[in-house]
């Protein structure tokens, strides 16, 4: 069974990850979104809350798990039985960086390929670091997320 596996932190899941899962769905028997505790990031929503998210989200999709890990991406992909990473690209500049992973985590474990999605073109857009500014200030973030997103995103900004 050919798995793929999604990391990000998710932070919080837009509307260009989810386009990217419900392809990847179509791509792969089984697509893991695994939301990654990253320690040199500070995330405005708590990793657990993340996950249920990304669960409500993407639940229409029956061969999508999603789950948080926080080892090294490659002992992950591994422990789960996959040689799949799957990255979304929006920009030149998105290359660059996911270019410099691919080159790591190549060394690391030649036997584990990423693979390279982009969002549809109406969601290229859209990062998950602009959606948390714009809520913020209170603007409205619904065109970019999920509706049960925005609504954790106004709760997190009343309690700030």
């Amino acid at each position: 069974m050919k798995t793929a596996v999604y990391p990000g932190t998710f932070n919080p899941i837009t509307n260009g990850h989810t386009d990217l899962v419900q392809r990847a769905s179509g791509l792969f028997e089984h697509v893991i979104v695994a939301i990654g505790v990253n320690k040199q990031k500070t995330n405005t929503l708590p990793t657990e809350r993340r996950v249920e998210l990304a669960r409500e989200v993407l639940g229409h999709l029956d061969n999508v798990e999603v789950c948080s890990f926080d080892t090294l991406l490659i002992d992950f992909v591994r422990q789960r039985g996959s040689s799949i990473i799957l990255r979304g690209l929006r920009t030149v500049a998105d290359f660059e960086y996911e270019f410099q992973l691919v080159g790591m985590n190549r060394a690391l474990d030649p036997g584990i390929e990423t693979i390279f999605l982009a969002p549809e073109e109406h969601l290229s857009y859209i990062s998950s670091t602009l959606v948390r500014e714009i809520a913020s200030y209170g603007g409205d973030i619904s065109r970019f997320v999920h509706p049960a997103v925005a609504e954790a995103m106004r709760e997190l900004n009343k309690k700030q």
